[in-house]
């Protein structure tokens, strides 16, 4: 008789037990998970450094609580796939390069505009600031927090046809663009050849599939770029940053306080990965330079600026005139 209640009491416990987490869980409370993070580049990028920051601090924080996963090398897709799955809550944490951000938030969309910013002291100012807290936010219509912003960096072009030094250079170059129809638009403008098409694209630009490509240092020296290109010119026309985000379902049963901590450890990953992006530019220049690359550090930026300079109020249809005049007025 004593063995069946403490049977029926230890059941009565577990069952109880059950019944409390799944009120805690109804309640929006998430106590402890592991998460996936997804990112389409290789160890060492920009990306996985942000992501692993960022894993290392939450991890550290919430003793263990919860724990990362981080899916690299594009083996969850493309950024725009992983988008997806960040919405339907397949993929927890993301680290995404703004111009596919922009196909669902006209806000992150801005941040593509051409010679936008004019230092990275600027771009953080901005970011870190009211403008792009407001693009974060954004992205809650779609189902997405947004939690930081890291880094690609100020992105430059290479071809294998030619020299670009003035924009007369670019015409007819086929150009691969990230998949953002700002994009196309800007190169197309510029007189390229756009062709979006998703990361990585060393086995095109080596069969000649397209002629080239624009992209930060970090990138140009990692992925070898210098292996299947011949010619770099430093155009930086557009500030490159990355969106880091969650799925916002997820994010809303954490409790206030592990809100705070996720909000938190993005911020010091992303403000840990910019620093060490920009530290080693010097050291991809080397690297680019020693491997043969021929670049032109001083093209004239001024003839692309005039290509484009009609974008910016064209923006203003698709994006908001509002908006986009408060950013424009804050980076004078």
């Amino acid at each position: 008789m004593k063995k069946t209640i403490v049977v029926f009491l230890i059941a009565l416990f577990v069952v109880s037990g059950m019944f409390a987490n799944g009120q805690k869980e109804a309640a929006g409370g998430l106590n402890s998970k592991n998460m996936v993070i997804g990112i389409v580049t290789v160890p060492g990028s920009a990306q996985y450094i942000a992501a692993e920051k960022f894993k290392n601090l939450v991890e550290e924080r919430s003793e263990g609580r919860f724990t990362f996963d981080i899916q690299h090398s594009a083996s969850l897709g493309s950024e725009s796939s992983i988008i997806q799955q960040v919405q339907m809550g397949t993929v927890d944490v993301a680290i995404i390069t703004t111009g596919p951000v922009g196909n669902i938030s006209k806000l992150a969309n801005a941040l593509s505009l051409p010679f936008l910013f004019k230092s990275n002291e600027q771009a953080d100012a901005v970011l870190d600031g009211s403008i792009g807290q407001e693009i974060l936010d954004s992205l809650a219509d779609s189902g997405i927090k947004g939690l930081a912003f890291s880094e690609n960096g100020f992105r430059n072009l290479t071809n294998n046809i030619r020299p670009v030094h003035t924009v007369a250079d670019v015409a007819g170059l086929k150009i691969r663009t990230m998949e953002a129809p700002l994009q196309v638009k800007i190169w197309r403008l510029l007189g390229a050849n756009p062709t979006p098409m998703a990361w990585p694209i060393n086995t095109e630009l080596a069969q000649g599939t397209i002629d080239g490509q624009e992209n930060p240092l970090w990138v140009i020296d990692k992925y070898k770029i210098y292996e299947v290109q011949k010619y770099m010119s430093m155009t930086r026309h557009v500030y490159s940053s990355h969106i880091d985000m969650m799925n916002l379902a997820t994010f809303n049963k954490l409790s206030k306080n592990d809100q705070k901590m996720f909000v938190e450890a993005m911020r010091e990953a992303a403000a840990f990965q910019r620093k060490q992006n920009r530290d080693a530019d010097a050291e991809h220049m080397a690297v680019i330079v020693k491997n043969g690359m021929i670049v032109d550090e001083t093209p004239d930026i001024d003839t692309f600026r005039e290509k484009v300079s009609s974008i910016y109020e064209d923006s203003k249809k698709d994006i908001g005139a509002a908006f986009v005049d408060k950013l424009l007025s804050a980076v004078k």
